[in-house]
């Protein structure tokens, strides 16, 4: 199976557009062939071989990586994954969010909340059977890699660092200088043209000794080359002389050419440094700078032809800032700008973040009112043309947008921009990825709010926090870690003084005491919590409780206490005129009638509850009560009418009955297998409805919050 953990960044050259480096990868390339210690003592190596790469940033240790992959990918005929463990600001990348975004590149499943050397040992099993080859780009220690490392010969590691990774055995450092002469001439020669590296080939060459013969250096120079047509190499030399600077050959270029910029260009490229995971499309810069979406990305493209930016291989238009550029962009930036005026930057792009978010999930709810004017109050450069186009820039974007909810909680505060933010991502992802499918990377966004939160002694948004992780336990089977977080907001939820979120986790306490098994403690927190609901008159969650409380009674095969409760949400429907909630009422006080064996009131129940049913216009629940009657009738002796009943669930579900019928068909085995487990009273059992199993989900929310 092949993979691709990451796209290969812009900066890495093609096999037509890479140059230089024959000697060092000529000795990468013998280094997998060459005999290790365990193979010259008689013994299998026992993991991957790691080749290591290193030198310092802007001498093209990634493009020297990426050339070696491109020449020995074809014999790892199951591909190649690629991690970066370093973000662009230097901060360490956690081994857990590398190891989830390898697994997710091989489809396989990764468990939100799983620790990182079980993540690990995942990637491990994964890698076991498979010949592949690993990328590991700018790590910064040797237990990064280690963490990462296949336990197989088969793969090979192929590792990027600034320095040797000591504790890994066996590993020869190909370390990096400057290019060769002619192949740094070359490098220029791309950006001036032949002529007029001909005309004046030594001054071509002092210019490469000016500069180490550092790749980044040289495309900055070739840059400010490529902007003066007229003039020569030389004068750039003596440009370069007279500054008279000090530093690295980079610093001093870099320098001669921010300075050659306008003002206004000058501002854009030092807020650049602003950019999450230094990635940057034209909304991102025209949010920073404040000015035009269409003048930002004339910039962005003339800055790549500079040599600032990198172009990103991608549908969308997208930019990534060198890593070696990023801290003398911050260094300008932290000189040249106001504190005020950075986090007025900072706020501008976390906001235009919140809107296109919003507009992104906007345009998977057309079917709401609501939705569809909010999207046209919106300005026409934030809509996407179709849900197909949201998700694409969704998932494009996706490392740059949960980037940006780190950077909106790394100051340690969580403000009303930075709720909005975590909840509209939260919802975006839902709406395109579903829950599922998004459960890790919900969970890292709900893990920062409560670090936060913990730090900050918000007891409300720990709380919330603690809700939105537990949810996600339960969801994926973890229904223990789930109720000791329950308890936990349930504890913050009372010290914030936050009835909503007291109530919502006495009920998911309860919801994880059900599906433990454990009926008599869900029975008393449902009861705890419908207390509070009752208090504040808050009849339609009342209802539902009372739902709830009858369905752990029918578990436990409690038949009259479920009764006398459904009785109560029956009530409860009606006085709200909630016709859908009296028709499952009536449902389910008919399927506990079956269940306990009183055919004939079930038969009448269910008669009513298929009029319900009727009025509210859900085919659906129709449907499982046609079927639901036409088993009933079969047991008291009345085949013909059953064979209507069936016949006309048919007709409103087509091929979905026969997943109806085997519902029924395992609600049956349930009744059988709790009447073994039951001596006393009645027996039966009755389902939980997803209405209810998914109610009242919680979210990180601010008073003054949008939407």
């Amino acid at each position: 199976m092949a993979a691709e953990a990451a796209e290969v960044p812009e900066d890495v050259p093609t096999a037509s557009q890479f140059l230089g480096r024959e000697r060092e990868l000529k000795e990468l390339r013998a280094d997998i062939e060459r005999a290790g210690l365990d193979t010259l003592s008689g013994r299998k190596a026992p993991r991957a071989r790691v080749l290591l790469i290193a030198g310092r940033p802007g001498y093209g240790r990634t493009a020297l990586a990426e050339e070696l992959v491109r020449q020995v990918a074809e014999s790892y005929p199951d591909g190649v994954l690629r991690a970066r463990l370093t973000e662009p600001d230097g901060t360490r990348v956690p081994t857990e969010r590398a190891a989830r975004e390898l697994l997710a590149a091989l489809d396989l499943p990764s468990p939100p909340g799983a620790a990182e050397d079980d993540l690990s040992a995942a990637l491990r099993d994964a890698l076991a059977h498979r010949r592949m080859l690993l990328l590991l780009d700018d790590a910064s220690d040797a237990e990064q890699v280690d963490a990462l490392l296949p336990d197989t010969p088969e793969c090979l590691v192929v590792a990027v660092s600034g320095g040797p990774l000591t504790g890994i055995s066996d590993v020869r450092p190909c370390t990096l200088g400057g290019l060769d002469t002619k192949s740094a001439v070359e490098l220029l020669e791309r950006f001036t043209g032949s002529v007029r590296i001909t005309v004046d080939p030594r001054a071509a060459e002092e210019l490469v000794l000016e500069c180490s013969g550092q790749p980044a250096a040289l495309m900055l120079a070739g840059g400010w080359l490529a902007s003066r047509p007229r003039a020569a190499v030389a004068d750039l030399a003596r440009h370069l002389n007279a500054a008279g600077d000090e530093g690295p050959p980079l610093t001093r270029v870099f320098r001669l050419a921010y300075s050659a910029l306008l003002t206004p260009a000058a501002r854009i490229l030092r807020l650049l440094s602003l950019a999450p995971a230094g990635l940057v499309d034209p909304h991102t810069a025209s949010a920073l700078a404040g000015c035009s979406i269409g003048a930002a990305r004339t910039t962005l493209d003339d800055f790549v032809s500079l040599g600032f930016l990198h172009a990103v291989d991608s549908p969308l238009p997208q930019y990534e800032v060198p890593g070696c550029l990023q801290p003398l962009l911050s260094a300008l930036a932290e000189a040249h700008d106001r504190p005020a005026e950075l986090q007025l930057a900072r706020a501008r792009m976390l906001e235009r973040t919140v809107r296109l978010l919003q507009s992104c999930r906007a345009i998977t709810e057309t079917d709401s009112a609501q939705s569809r004017e909010k999207l046209q109050d919106m300005p026409r450069a934030l809509r996407f043309p179709t849900p197909r186009a949201a998700e694409d820039w969704l998932r494009i974007r996706r490392p740059a947008l949960l980037a940006a909810a780190r950077l909106a909680v790394a100051d340690g505060e969580l403000d009303t921009l930075a709720r909005r933010l975590m909840s509209q991502l939260v919802r975006t992802m839902v709406a395109h990825f579903g829950t599922q499918a998004a459960a890790p990377e919900l969970y890292g966004i709900h893990r920062l709010v409560l670090d936060v939160a913990e730090r900050r002694k918000l007891p409300r948004e720990k709380a919330a926090a603690l809700l939105n992780l537990a949810d996600l336990d339960a969801r994926t089977g973890r229904t223990n870690e789930a109720l000791a977080r329950y308890r936990a907001a349930l504890d913050a939820g009372r010290e914030a003084g936050d009835p909503y979120a007291t109530g919502r986790a006495m009920e998911s306490v309860g919801g994880a005491h059900q599906e433990l098994g454990d009926y008599e403690r869900a029975a008393d927190w449902y009861g705890r919590a419908l207390a509070q609901r009752l208090a504040r008159d808050e009849r339609a969650d009342a209802a539902r409780l009372y739902g709830r409380i009858a369905g752990t009674h029918t578990c436990a095969g409690r038949y009259g206490e479920a009764l006398r409760n459904w009785r109560s949400a029956l009530t409860g429907y009606r006085r709200l005129g909630d016709v859908a909630g009296q028709a499952r009422a009536l449902s389910e006080m008919g399927r506990v009638q079956e269940y306990a064996g009183r055919f004939e009131e079930s038969l009448a129940i269910c008669q009513e509850a298929l009029e319900w049913a009727r009025r509210a216009e859900d085919a659906r629940l129709q449907a499982a009560l046609h079927v639901r009657l036409a088993d009933t009738l079969e047991r008291l002796g009345d085949p013909a009418a059953a064979r209507l009943h069936r016949e006309a669930a048919e007709s409103m579900l087509g091929d979905e009955l026969g997943e109806l019928q085997d519902l029924h068909h395992i609600h049956d085995h349930i009744q059988e297998h709790i009447q073994e487990h039951i001596h006393e009273g009645d027996s039966g059992a009755a389902d939980e409805t997803e209405a209810e199993r998914g109610a009242n989900t919680y979210e990180i929310r601010s008073g003054s919050a949008e939407d």
